[in-house]
């Protein structure tokens, strides 16, 4: 036609390709996609999530049975959620936001799919323990001694029906086991996911502020109670050894570890010395070598404070 024929005469050369190109741009990838990133990025170390992250495990997790044992009794009925359950609510809201905080800070595309079922299975596990942890924490007030097990405790080995001692050896399960299973390892793969995200080819950045050498020791205290409580030690050790396998790998491409990867490294390092002095210390311990049979001999805090200090509690009194 004449009409198009004056069009197409009009149009500069090269500008008709332009046209009749897509001018939307194409859609992002998809949470689980990991774009191509450029390695010279990488981030300050985050002061503040850290010291947020470490203060409330101190208080949310570590403290919750704390309070709960201190705070009068006539505060928390026995039939209601005692302190400790709140902390444990807490704890449940307050762990998922600094953990995704913490990915969002990368400085790399961290597969988000991923994070995002492990946040889901995480507060999914922590619910389950809040659970089966708030009743059998409880028991103490009962007589229950965390060092024994279920069936060898005084208060349940003559229950009757004998059926009820198969109910509280379920409760345990899903406080110890399913809980910390699907609380745990989430948790630590997200730190993994997080800390693939820690290198830089910068030797300068490969350095630990104040700030993160003061936060070191709270930080790996926090893990060794962590471990030891949780009965994780296996989840634990892997993760370690996955981190190490990272940074050899890394580390021939020309990469280090930045200030925030070093300071959870170091943490895991500190972790494992602390560990094993724990060991060492109650190699020896006759009784709790008998609640913990297996090849790997890890005592739990608070089955050493049952066994040891509130046994000393009584025998204060009577003098």
């Amino acid at each position: 036609l004449p009409g198009e024929r004056r069009f197409r005469a009009g149009l500069q050369p090269g500008l008709l390709p332009g046209l009749l190109r897509d001018p939307v741009s194409p859609c992002p990838p998809r949470h689980g996609a990991v774009k191509g990133e450029d390695t010279s990025k990488t981030s300050p170390f985050h002061r503040d999530l850290w010291f947020y992250f470490t203060l409330q495990n101190w208080v949310l997790d570590f403290g919750r049975p704390i309070a709960m044992i201190i705070l009068p009794l006539e505060w928390f009925p026995l039939n209601k959620p005692s302190a400790g359950d709140y902390f444990h609510m807490a704890y449940n809201v307050i762990t998922p936001f600094l953990l995704l905080k913490l990915i969002e800070r990368s400085p790399k595309t961290l597969p988000r799919s991923m994070v995002y079922v492990s946040i889901i299975t995480f507060v999914m596990g922590a619910s389950i323990h809040l659970v089966g942890d708030s009743v059998n924490h409880r028991l103490i007030f009962s007589g229950y001694q965390h060092h024994l097990s279920v069936r060898e405790n005084p208060i349940i080995r003559n229950l009757k029906p004998e059926t009820l001692i198969d109910s509280f050896e379920l409760l345990y399960y899903y406080d110890e086991y399913l809980g910390h299973s699907m609380w745990y390892i989430p948790f630590f793969l997200i730190l993994f996911i997080y800390f693939t995200g820690c290198f830089t080819p910068v030797a300068e950045e490969s350095r630990m502020p104040v700030a993160a050498l003061l936060l070191m020791g709270p930080s790996s205290l926090y893990y060794w109670y962590l471990v030891t409580e949780g009965q994780i030690f296996i989840l634990y050790i892997f993760t370690f050894f996955a981190m190490m396998a990272l940074v050899m790998h890394q580390k021939r491409k020309g990469l280090v570890l930045d200030s925030n990867g070093l300071f959870l490294f170091y943490s895991f390092i500190i972790t494992l010395l602390l560990i094993a002095g724990w060991v060492a210390w109650l190699w020896n311990d006759k009784t709790l070598r008998k609640k913990y049979p297996g090849v790997i001999y890890i005592p739990e805090p608070w089955a050493f404070y049952t066994l040891h200090v509130s046994s000393l509690h009584p025998a204060k009194e009577s003098f």
